[in-house]
């Protein structure tokens, strides 16, 4: 397989360092004498040929800028067979050998369709969710959970002085990953994940009382949005123990922001990765961290492995909190 152009494109969730993913994909081609094409908003822009010409000019000074140059969306059109073969159509009008992409599942299921087709394909994870199974570590997790420690913290000083119990409610969408980190790092009373299930007595009630018993009078609850409605959560804390708790839904903020240096590291390593990937011969594949070590999986299998809450981060959260 010769691969004399590629395009690149993020998809799905923005998040922050896939700038530095596409500036390391775009010089590393540049620098093999690749030619390489951005194409933005996602799948819908391989649909609709809105692609661009990138060099080293269009990339440069954007390692420190957060969101996607390419812009970002979700394609309802790319899940179907009509909306695959308009994109295999585009490569094959471009001259494209291959596409690397940048996202998360649902990004890597499109390039697993567009790969039936022939064309070569590579996926990078980029999401501040952290939920690839494949993967230790997804462009944007850093950021994001750096970006929701520094808003606790304020928050923390604040609920300290007025001696008040708050509920933050942390992206993540179902996976308990960035909530449970974070937790982990605020040093919260309580944090609930979907993937442990929750006893509300024992996981908060019992929680914020034994910290009132150490002598606290300020409390922290995260909790990850798929675990459920930090609304929620504060009203049955009012109903159970009459606290009367300050919701604060972080939200798209997380998303957005410098990425830090292991984001910017991570981001230029892996983009490096998959285009010496394409160069190896090498297609169907998903770049890695495992164990701090860049490597590479079939897409195929990526896809269908499950990903689950580590068991010592509970007992260390356990621990951490009293119960």
């Amino acid at each position: 397989m010769t691969i004399k152009r590629i395009g690149v494109l993020t998809s799905g969730g923005d998040a922050p360092g896939m700038n530095a993913c596409v500036r390391a994909v775009v010089r590393t081609a540049r620098y093999r004498g690749i030619e390489c094409f951005g194409i933005r908003r996602g799948w819908n822009g391989l649909i609709s040929g809105d692609v661009v010409k990138l060099d080293e000019h269009s990339v440069a000074h954007i390692i420190n800028r957060g969101g996607t140059i390419l812009y970002t969306a979700r394609s309802q059109e790319f899940m179907t067979e009509e909306g695959q073969r308009k994109a295999v159509s585009t490569c094959k009008f471009l001259g494209l050998d291959a596409i690397i992409a940048i996202g998360g599942d649902g990004t890597f299921r499109g390039a697993q369709a567009l790969s039936r087709y022939g064309i070569a394909v590579v996926g990078v994870p980029g999401t501040i969710d952290n939920d690839i199974a494949c993967t230790n570590y997804c462009i944007g997790f850093d950021t994001a959970a750096n970006t929701a420690i520094e808003c606790i913290d304020k928050l923390r000083d604040t609920m300290q002085s007025h001696e008040r119990c708050s509920v933050v409610e942390v992206m993540g969408r179902n996976a308990g990953y960035l909530a449970m980190y974070v937790g982990l790092a605020a040093g919260a009373t309580a944090v609930l994940v979907p993937e442990e299930q929750i006893d509300f007595q024992r996981d908060v009630i019992e929680k914020i009382r034994q910290a009132r018993f150490n002598g606290f009078t300020h409390y922290m609850i995260v909790v990850a949005e798929g675990a459920g409605s930090a609304a929620d959560i504060a009203s049955r804390i009012k109903a159970e123990i009459d606290l009367d708790p300050r919701v604060t839904v972080l939200g798209h903020i997380q998303r957005g922001g410098t990425p830090t240096a292991r984001d910017r590291v991570n981001a230029t390593k892996m983009g490096h990765r998959a285009v010496e990937l394409l160069l190896a011969g090498k297609t169907c594949r998903i770049v890695c961290t495992v164990h701090g070590e860049l490597t590479d999986v079939d897409i195929d299998e990526g896809l269908s492995r499950k990903k689950s809450i580590l068991k010592n981060e509970v007992d260390v959260l356990r621990a951490m909190t009293g119960i």
